[in-house]
């Protein structure tokens, strides 16, 4: 009678293949389904589900270990990542859905952080657009790409605020900032899921790394993270909050322990705030191996006490470690781990393949002619170049170097950077082909096809070796024009990729000396994950632009702004320090009781360095000029319930069209709680014809202005405030208005 009813209930609820389900189980809610599956399943096929393993990747391609390939057909493996490819992952989900009891389908992820095959600039580039939509549009390809290639989930977006350089992961976040931070993960989030996660052009997004990953002590990637819950609450939770009510469906764990206990066994971040506090209903991943880690962080005594923390704390999917595998069945036959959070975990993972639509065909995804006709198509190409125009910041422009004159004869480009392909995609790449990127020669040369332009690379990135540097030399006194295309290896950036100088590696510094010293005009272009102390370029280089790694059309991307087609807009996500004694350096510091005065010795600065940074938060210029005037407020007194209305103008007094991002800062005067001296609270990218102006609105509500107080609650407290709006964060252009 059992075995009757079990394969009736299968029947019932898993109907692969079909166009549509039967229509009792349309009536049914997916939380009915996913009880009755679980009511059906034996232990090991529920800690299945909540085991992550790796594909691999070798010279002749894609393949999967036999020993997952086992696990797999035993329903013993919930999930597979770096796995994609239509045909590879159709294997893999037959291997599932063939082979196993309750046929339950696969879920596969990916890192697609920046793009796909279209590799679009790093988010940190992103992020110096301040484009929102941009951003979101950019993960809409990236969603499309991917699940042409049969993948179902992102492991993106990062919203890690980081205020240290030094960090290498610093590249795949969105900068210092929890204000723009935070529209950024929402954009990504939206960008990623779409409108319904159904829909086979989609992925589910991941928030990670939950939670504070981006403040390891040190700079050091996996390093101890130690903070106040306000500083906690205020600055780095915000990002992470808006991807979860922007719905994404999973969060990873961070490999950080936070004051003192590690991410993937934290209950308080796991349970008591993202679920309790927050309402998050996805489920919860590991990091690659952080399960295991446990016992490195010195909190676990072996394996299954390490799965038991990670289980008990809120980890739902354990990747790559296989400690759940291994140990929770014996854990909960000897009633050390309670059979019913397992079940929780696996409702939750079995909701997202519901969402997902893998339920009604676990094939959805494996469409070949997608995978031929959604990737690298023309309007995604071109998506990827206008990301790359809009990331790229003009750091410093004296007497006009830049634009490159449009009728030029011979420019020569030098440095290590200027051919180079395989560094334009940046770290974290994904099914990236570097081969099929645009290098800055191949861009200039199609911008300047009647213009004689030559390469010399003078240098490698990383080495002490000059032979080249006569070369480079006698290429700049013989040419009209040059661009010093300098930076860091993609390598040199990402996980693992901690600095402890930030400096230009290599000799570049030196060719740079040595070229801009022909007294030829020299635009430096700087080709990096992070902000670099250039202290010598930005005092002596007539040009300096920062310009990331653009990805897949850098080069294109590059000649379009070198050469004025595009007027350079984009804006600093992160403060760029004089050196590295001044890190960690941010625009939202706070004045303390000593704030500096020059005049006097004794106030909180340093005797070796000014305390100003080398770039601030929001620097950005363009090859025209923007003044702005009149900052006005609707009134000077405002109420709780009010909204805080005012107006500035904006005059483009340049002879250049061109886009400026108006920035609008707050510094709460008087508060219980001590505040930054500014913070990010609203912007509006406004365009601008050469000679004309503009007024630009802003309305912001007094809830924004709240903070975490004495007490631990949130809110906003009376007092007076003053406005400052400019193109950076030293606008200063200020008003002041009282809250009562």
């Amino acid at each position: 009678m059992r075995t009757t009813v079990l394969f009736s209930l299968i029947i019932v609820l898993l109907s692969f293949g079909a166009c549509q389900q039967p229509q009792q189980d349309i009536e049914h809610s997916t939380d009915t389904k996913i009880d009755s599956l679980i009511s059906l399943m034996t232990i090991e096929e529920k800690v299945g589900q909540l085991t992550l393993y790796t594909s691999d990747m070798d010279q002749t391609g894609a393949y999967i270990r036999k020993e997952y390939e086992n696990d797999i057909k035993q329903g013993k493996v919930g999930a597979i990542f770096n796995a994609y490819g239509v045909d590879y992952t159709r294997r893999l989900q037959e291997m599932a859905v063939n082979n196993t009891r309750l046929r339950i389908p696969l879920l596969f992820g990916y890192d697609v952080i920046h793009g796909h095959r279209t590799i679009f600039p790093v988010p940190l580039a992103e992020a110096a657009s301040w484009n929102i939509e941009a951003i979101q549009h950019a993960a809409r390809i990236a969603a499309i790409e991917a699940s042409a290639e049969g993948l179902h989930w992102t492991f993106a977006p990062m919203c890690d605020i980081s205020r240290d350089p030094r960090w290498g992961r610093v590249v795949e976040g969105a900068g210092e900032d929890p204000f723009l931070a935070s529209l950024i993960a929402e954009a990504r989030v939206k960008g990623f899921q779409g409108d319904d996660l159904s829909d086979p052009t989609t992925l589910a997004a991941c928030v990670k790394h939950f939670a504070a990953y981006g403040a390891p002590q040190a700079g050091r990637d996996y390093h101890a993270v130690d903070m106040s819950e306000n500083m906690l609450r205020e600055v780095y939770l915000p990002p992470y909050k808006a991807a979860v009510d922007a719905g994404a469906v999973t969060a990873m764990t961070a490999f950080n322990d936070l004051n003192g206990i590690p991410s993937t066994s934290n209950k308080f971040l796991l349970t008591d705030l993202l679920r309790d506090e927050w309402g998050f209903e996805g489920f919860v991943v590991t990091d690659y191996t952080s399960v295991m880690e446990l016992l490195y962080h010195g909190v676990a005594a072996d394996t299954a006490h390490a799965a038991a923390l990670a289980l008990e704390a809120g980890v739902d999917m354990d990747m790559q470690s296989g400690f759940f595998h291994q140990t929770l069945p014996k854990l909960v036959e000897d009633k050390i781990v309670d059979e019913s959070l397992i079940d929780q975990a696996v409702r939750r993972i079995l909701k997202v393949k519901f969402q997902l639509g893998l339920f009604d065909d676990p094939y959805k995804y494996c469409s070949t002619t997608r995978e031929k006709n959604e990737i690298m198509q023309a309007d995604q190409l071109e998506a990827a170049r206008d990301m790359g125009r809009r990331s790229i910041v003009l750091l410093r422009n004296e007497a006009q170097t830049l634009p490159i004159p449009q009728h030029i004869k011979k420019i020569a480009v030098i440095g290590p950077m200027g051919n180079n392909k395989r560094d334009m995609i940046g770290s974290w790449s994904a099914a990236g082909d570097w081969s099929k990127a645009v290098d800055l020669v191949e861009g200039l040369k199609a911008r300047y096809p009647l213009s004689e332009i030559v390469f010399v690379k003078g240098c490698e990135i990383d080495g002490e070796q000059t032979e080249g540097f006569n070369e480079a030399r006698r290429a700049a006194a013989d040419a009209d024009f040059v661009i010093l295309a300098l930076g860091e290896a993609y390598w040199m950036s990402g996980e693992a990729a901690s600095r402890s100088q930030i400096d230009l590696p290599g000799v570049q510094q030196q060719l740079a000396e040595l070229i801009i010293g022909t007294g030829k005009p020299v635009a430096t272009v700087i080709i990096s994950g992070r902000p670099l102390t250039v202290n010598w370029l930005a005092q002596n280089s007539p040009a300096l632009v920062q310009a990331w790694f653009l990805g897949t059309q850098s080069g294109h991307a590059l000649a379009d702004v070198l050469s004025g087609d595009y007027n350079p807009s984009g804006k600093l996500p992160l403060t760029f320090p004089r050196n590295v004694g001044q890190i960690p350096i941010y625009y939202s510091m706070k004045n303390t009781g000593r704030p500096f005065n020059e005049n006097s010795k004794y106030t909180s600065k340093y005797l070796d360095v000014p305390n100003t940074p080398l770039f601030v938060f929001g620097h950005g210029l363009s090859y025209t000029q923007f003044e702005y005037s009149h900052l006005a407020l609707e009134q000077e007194t405002y109420t709780l319930d009010d909204s805080i209305r005012f107006e500035v103008e904006l005059a483009n007094t340049g002879s250049f069209a061109g886009e400026e991002i108006v920035q609008v800062y707050v510094h709460d005067q008087l508060a219980s709680v001590t505040r930054p001296v500014r913070e990010l609270k609203a912007f509006k990218r406004v365009w601008l014809e050469a000679g004309d102006s503009k007024k630009v609105n802003f309305s912001l509500h007094p809830e924004s202005l709240g903070f975490y107080k004495i007490d631990g609650s949130y809110g906003t407290e009376p007092g007076r405030f003053t406005i400052f709006v400019g193109g950076d964060s030293n606008a200063g252009l200020s008003t002041e208005f009282e809250l009562r």
